[in-house]
């Protein structure tokens, strides 16, 4: 028996080490740290404690960028759950499961299973749990083209992050709320929801957000026809998420730079920031920012007159886009290879 009250302490102070990596982002080292608990939580023969530490290591493979390991392990720590009828450990697999789908770009999959959260988010109580799930829900629709339907989720959910002085999450929901205006075609609205969430980073000091905000600033100006004032921000961008490692958000702006220095016509230079993109998120398995990338990339020399090259990378994006579920995407490949062929 004192053997066994060992290894439960043992399991719980390894997880609160595992729980500290994560949040430094050594993410290698608390995968490592993951699995040698899930031996433990077996040798235990504890299934809730086995449950929590398989929805961890799907958390450390999705942050090592290996989904395909992460929806493996987020799947057996949603059957177990669902063994032992424990809805808390239900509700966050699915929506760890949802969230996945969503970054492997299969974004029907991503709103059925947050769907499925949900109703046991809302039954627990849970709302925070629900914020954030219908705050992912939202962003799928405007993935999936539904940017109106997206709004209404939003604007229910900002009020009840600020009900719950949750300021993270409400600077994440104003982000997400300017991608939708600017989907919507509407910048000077996008603008000031980015603004906001800006100001919500800096007085927490959250570098890796304010990051991601600024850059979506830069983007509007670049939409605003303001492309060097969006230029000097993505540079400034740049060199933040090398330091701190995100390589997904530095992918991000290197597209981002590439597609800015085509609008000012120097296209060397933007062909150059596409393909450093393009070895990230080849390296990421980011397979919807691979497919961006190589569209704009097509452009790019469709601009120069070199349709065979342009129809190369378009085809290439075709293909890709037959192995996810992402119909805007879809639609924009064959956009770009009908204007091609006239």
């Amino acid at each position: 028996m004192a053997k066994l009250s060992t290894q439960v302490q043992e399991w719980d102070k390894r997880r609160h080490q595992a729980a500290e990596l994560y949040r430094q982002g050594e993410f290698d080292e608390y995968l490592t740290l993951s699995k040698q608990n899930l031996k433990l939580a077996r040798n235990l023969q504890d299934r809730l404690r086995e449950g929590s530490t398989l929805n961890d290591i799907g958390l450390a493979y999705i942050s090592c960028w290996q989904p395909q390991q992460a929806l493996e392990s987020f799947e057996r720590a949603l059957e177990i759950a669902e063994e032992l009828g424990n809805d808390r450990g239900q509700a966050t697999a699915l929506s760890n499961i949802g969230s996945t789908h969503s970054h492997l770009g299969h974004l029907t999959q991503a709103v059925q299973f947050f769907n499925r959260a949900l109703p046991i988010f809302r039954k627990m109580g849970d709302y925070h749990g629900e914020t954030a799930t219908l705050n992912d829900i939202a962003l799928a629709y405007t993935r999936l083209g539904e940017p109106n339907r997206a709004l209404l989720l939003y604007n229910q959910v900002l009020p009840v992050r600020r009900q719950l002085n949750d300021a993270a999450g409400e600077a994440t929901t104003l982000n997400n709320l300017g991608f939708t205006y600017s989907t919507l075609g509407k910048p000077e609205q996008a603008l000031d929801c980015f603004s906001r969430a800006l100001l919500i980073q800096q007085a927490a000091r959250n570098r890796s957000g304010e990051a991601t905000t600024l850059n979506n600033i830069a983007s509007i100006h670049s939409e605003l026809g303001e492309p060097n004032r969006a230029l000097l921000l993505y540079h400034q961008v740049l060199l933040t998420r090398r330091e701190l490692g995100d390589r997904a958000g530095e992918a991000t702006t290197l597209n981002n730079l590439g597609f800015t220095y085509s609008q000012l016509k120097h296209h060397r230079q933007a062909l150059k920031f596409y393909n450093q993109a393009l070895v990230i998120q080849r390296e990421l398995s980011d397979r919807p920012g691979e497919i961006t990338t190589l569209l704009n990339i097509g452009a790019t020399y469709a601009v120069l007159n070199h349709k065979d090259w342009a129809h190369s990378f378009y085809i290439n994006a075709r293909i890709l886009v037959g192995e996810i579920n992402h119909q805007p995407l879809a639609d924009r490949v064959e956009q770009l290879i009908a204007e091609l062929n006239l």
